[in-house]
């Protein structure tokens, strides 16, 4: 049985966004994930999926660890001999693409965000495109999950090959089916509690909302990612948001709203939007690449400018002083356009067809 071996910084991502690829992987591969976290390895292994535990810092750039990651990477390609790799995020893009041009074993990258190393231009822009022409000079595949994310990767000349569109990791729409519309008006944030996710755009738009509408709900579900303890500890005790923590499910938080807000300042394709949309929730998301894409701006939700407190709560404002049918056709219509555009076969198509030519 021919081996693949996937590269990635969370078991979360590939359990959440990348499942279904790999239930077909590990049908037709013998199929290894290198992964820093075990959240949810016993269910990928009870799935047929081998794990190899591979420490990442997914947000430092510290050189001695990045180093060592390149050897672990090293020894693990050698051990395994995988016949085609798979590569997520930056990192394992990085590293992973570099280790296996030195091996000359095929690989295909996902470029699955540009984040804030490549968006904002300075040293560390340009560090980060250097590492990225590295580490993908010799991917025989480059995906990318936005038009904007693709211009900026063939414009800075970032890999050899012409890149290939995704419509990002694409959504599981027999999972998240249409829910039952709520009679309340409530809101939710699903993320990483993190500044660049929008957190602050949300908790700001909560405040002002409960002041002027105070049957509104804003839910937040979610990780820490840095030092949100205290405050969303502070707005979840003065009433102002309902905090669930993290979940492995959030279809329960949807079925409880009218719309997802997620003010995010970058993704690569936000599936989270993605997610709400096909279970026919309203989106308001920012006019920005990766999450632009998710919603047709005052058919679906509403698009509003990046890092712009007083659009988002002008969003929510107009949302609410819509009819509940014309809020539940935006719904619809949601649910409607992801189908057509995002259904995640799409992308599971796209991989397995250019694995299986790699390893005839």
């Amino acid at each position: 049985m021919k081996k693949v071996l996937i590269l990635a910084n969370s078991t979360v991502g590939l359990y959440s966004f990348r499942n279904e690829l790999v239930l077909e992987l590990v049908k037709k591969y013998d199929t290894t994930a290198c992964v820093p976290d075990d959240t949810n390895e016993e269910i990928l292994k009870s799935e047929g999926l081998k794990i190899i535990k591979t420490p990442i810092n997914r947000r430092g750039m510290n050189p001695i660890q990045d180093i060592g990651l390149f050897f672990n990477y090293m020894k693990i390609l050698k051990e395994i001999k995988p016949d085609v790799v798979l590569t997520y995020t930056i990192k394992p893009n990085v590293y992973g693409g570099f280790v296996c041009g030195l091996k000359k074993i095929p690989f295909l990258v996902n470029v699955t965000g540009l984040g804030a190393a490549l968006e904002n231009p300075g040293i560390v822009q340009k560090v980060a495109i250097l590492l990225y022409k590295i580490g993908l000079s010799k991917a025989d595949t480059v995906f990318v999950q936005n038009t904007s994310n693709q211009a900026f990767v063939e414009g800075k000349r970032m890999a050899k090959v012409k890149t290939t569109l995704l419509p990002g990791s694409g959504v599981n729409t027999e999972k998240f089916t249409t829910l039952s519309w709520p009679d309340t008006n409530e809101f939710v944030f699903i993320s990483r509690i993190m500044k660049e996710k929008g957190i602050e755009e949300y908790l700001a738009c909560a405040k002002t909302i409960k002041e002027e509408q105070p049957e509104t709900v804003f839910h937040v579900v979610g990780p820490y990612e840095e030092n949100y303890g205290n405050i969303i500890k502070e707005y979840h005790d003065a009433g102002i948001i309902n905090y669930h923590g993290s979940v492995k499910d959030v279809r329960p938080y949807l079925e409880k709203v009218k719309c997802i807000v997620h003010p995010s300042y970058n993704e690569g394709m936000s599936n989270v939007c993605l997610e709400a949309a096909a279970s026919g929730r309203a989106i308001i998301t920012s006019d920005c690449p990766g999450c632009r894409e998710t919603v047709q701006d005052g058919v679906t939700g509403f698009a509003v400018p990046r890092q712009d407190k007083e659009q988002v709560i002008e969003a929510v404002r107009k949302f609410l002083s819509m009819s509940p049918k014309e809020q539940k056709q935006m719904g619809d219509a949601g649910r409607e356009y992801v189908v057509n555009n995002f259904d995640r076969n799409i992308v599971i198509r796209a991989y397995m067809d250019r694995i299986d030519k790699l390893t005839e």
